[in-house]
């Protein structure tokens, strides 16, 4: 089995079988996607919507309601989330499985193959989401696949002669079960040898599909389309691209300028990046997550629940020592995530490398509180280290004012 396919299974099975679960309101689902995701709001709602909506959907189409009303049938709503790396794009899709109580699975695109090649098909996807349903076929069947990583199955160019499987073969792979159909989840797919004797069947109709990718550089394909019809006597140069162009315009102010583009991205957008049109159209809708500022990077390092400062400062705890950041190191560390555009995600690597030596020096040792400054973080100086006084020390000094 390929690690790169990552289930989320701690939630499944969570709820007593006799007691009906309660699908959260959008604003619930909101709510919770806050405590752990900062900022990108207008994507936070949208999943919330589509989430709750799909599964009202299903309860429509399987309730005799919808004859009632004249509506014989509710399509779902698959949704594309697409931004730059580190905007938490993957998180929302982590922070999702564990608020609701069904069945859900991370898939890597850049795994999948297409049928008859090294790798992994495409009906490996629903044999993991079987296996987070714990093998129940009806909570598999109105499960959630979140397939990440989706902008690296991208068409290669047509002017190569070599077959296309890990690309376009894969796009066209994946149109049936974005669209709904029956799965035949092949034996080897399947540990259970209880399962192994008879051929299980997944209808995916009823499973919603997330997908997600950095699509880097679909901003110059917006910036052309949207030039394209401004070229000719007496066209003016926006703002927007005589910054681009100016060497003087920071790498912040850069991505700002992209973010507007990527506000106004399309399904032609999507083709002309290499996404094929039957793809783009089962995807309806195309969320876009804005870059991260030096303001929502901080914030993301102390207020979420399960922050990463609050995770190094429990680990200093166990030692019995405090950990203690300063105001300057906190933005200190925000503008070098930026400058190395790897935006939330480079976070966790710029604190191991100003924690390393203290992590290796406090354990067994009289450090009671490290405090990480600029300096610190720059690497022009250590984090300030403070020991706790001896307790012959302190036996001393009481003897002396006695």
């Amino acid at each position: 089995m390929n690690d790169n396919i990552r289930v989320e299974s701690s939630h499944v099975n969570q709820a007593p079988p006799q007691e009906e679960q309660v699908l959260p309101t959008p604003k619930e689902i909101f709510s919770y996607l806050n405590e752990f995701v900062i900022g990108q709001e207008h994507a936070k709602k949208v999943l919330s919507v589509a989430i709750y909506n799909h599964y009202r959907r299903i309860e429509v189409n399987l309730s005799e309601e919808k004859r009632l009303s004249g509506v014989s049938k509710m399509d779902k709503t698959n949704v594309l989330l697409l931004g730059p790396t580190g905007t938490g794009k993957t998180l929302l899709a982590q922070s999702v499985a564990e608020c609701l109580k069904v069945p859900m699975t991370i898939c890597d695109c850049t795994s999948l193959t297409q049928a008859g090649y090294v790798g992994e098909d495409v009906e490996s996807i629903v044999a993991k989401l079987l296996i987070a349903s714990d093998f129940n076929l009806e909570k598999c069947q109105k499960g959630i696949v979140f397939l990440d990583e989706v902008d690296k199955i991208s068409m290669r160019s047509k002017e190569t002669s070599v077959r296309d499987v890990s690309g376009e073969g894969v796009q066209q792979a994946l149109l049936k079960l974005l669209e709904g159909t029956l799965v035949t989840i092949p034996e080897r797919l399947i540990p259970s040898r209880k399962l192994r004797s008879d051929p299980v069947q997944v209808d995916t109709t009823n499973i919603l599909f997330i997908a997600s990718g950095a699509f880097g550089g679909i901003e110059k394909i917006v910036r052309s389309r949207k030039i394209k019809k401004t070229i000719g006597f007496g066209s003016v140069v926006s703002g927007e691209d005589a910054a681009l162009n100016d060497k003087k315009t920071s790498f912040q102010d850069q991505l700002k300028i992209n973010d507007k583009f990527l506000r106004d991205i399309d399904a032609e957008d999507l083709v002309n990046f290499g996404i094929i049109p039957e793809f783009v159209g089962r995807m309806p809708v195309a969320v876009p997550l804005m870059s991260l500022d030096r303001e929502a990077l901080v914030t993301i390092l102390t207020k979420p629940k399960n922050s990463i400062i609050a995770q190094y400062k429990y680990l200093f705890e166990l030692d019995e020592c405090k950990l203690t950041f300063t105001d300057d190191s906190l933005n200190a560390i925000a503008d070098l995530a930026i400058q190395k555009r790897t935006g939330a995600r480079g976070l966790r690597s710029i604190l191991e490398m100003t924690l390393t030596d203290v992590m290796f020096d406090v354990p067994g040792s009289d450090i009671c509180e490290v405090v990480v400054t600029r300096e610190s973080v720059e690497g022009k100086s250590p984090p300030i280290q403070k020991l706790r006084e001896k307790q012959s020390e302190v036996v001393s000094q009481q003897a002396v004012t006695v």
